[in-house]
């Protein structure tokens, strides 16, 4: 049993390699589409831009990559691990396909209703999102209830990064939840409006994940500092990215 549980950092797992390779192609799909938008043109912001497939493309990639790493310090069963990340790296797919396909249809991804196509898309990317949100909090379970391998500071890296992950996937649950509301009302244009109020926290809290234990694993591949140090620059790591999020919020409330 101790066997099965243990991490292994510096040795990714195939479930954690497919993650990695899933994660690239995700990534490389996200700068496809930016120079797509350079020569094609059009607005950056709004409902219907090349702006979507290109961050949804970049941050679901760089996420799926910090989750496949990240995982690798975790201590859950061989099992639980490779359905959850396997599931995992199929939503995220799941999530890029739709938003880019509706970019090249021409038509919003989230919240549109308008015919029963988009409506299917709109749902399905809904349903996926709750997906994501369940896989990443049965991680974030694991590691406040199991711990965590890895250098002085990983533990903490992990539990905060995760916290503020949940954090992230709670604002855009809010998002999609407020917009539906005003779609199914008849208030398109303002369902549209609602979500922007949360998106600076939202993008922000999601890729702590990767920040904060990158932290922990630079100080003990580049430093000598002592495993007490290397805690406490963590823990002001951990500060120091709640100021960010609560500043990214608070942007968000008076732009």
């Amino acid at each position: 049993m101790m066997t099965t549980l243990a991490p292994a950092p510096r040795a990714l797992r195939p479930v954690e390699r497919a993650c990695v390779l899933v994660g690239l192609l995700l990534f490389a799909a996200g700068l496809l589409h930016l120079a797509v938008f350079v020569v094609d043109g059009g607005p950056w912001y709004g409902p219907v831009s090349w702006r979507k497939p290109v961050t949804f493309g970049l941050s679901f990639g760089v996420t799926l990559l910090a989750v496949a790493w990240v995982a690798s310090y975790l201590r859950i069963g061989e099992r639980t691990r490779n359905v959850v990340l396997g599931l995992f790296a199929a939503d995220c797919v799941l999530e890029v396909g739709g938003i880019t396909l509706q970019a090249w249809r021409r038509r919003p991804s989230h919240l549109n209703m308008e015919t029963t196509f988009d409506t299917v898309v709109s749902m399905g990317l809904a349903v996926g999102g709750v997906l994501l949100v369940v896989l990443l909090t049965v991680l974030a379970v694991a590691v406040f209830r199991r711990g965590a391998g890895g250098p002085a500071g990983m533990p903490l890296a992990l539990r905060a990064g995760f916290a503020y992950l949940l954090v992230g996937l709670a604002s855009g649950a809010v998002m999609i939840a407020r917009g539906v509301i005003l779609t199914r009302t008849g208030h398109q244009v303002d369902a549209y409006a609602s979500t922007g109020v949360l998106k600076p926290l939202h993008g922000v809290s999601l890729h702590a994940v990767l920040v904060l234990p990158a932290l922990a694993w630079l100080m003990d591949v580049r430093t000598t500092w002592s495993a007490e140090v290397r805690e406490r620059v963590v823990r002001g790591g951990v500060w120091a990215y709640g100021v960010a999020a609560a500043g990214a919020l608070a942007w968000g409330l008076v732009a």
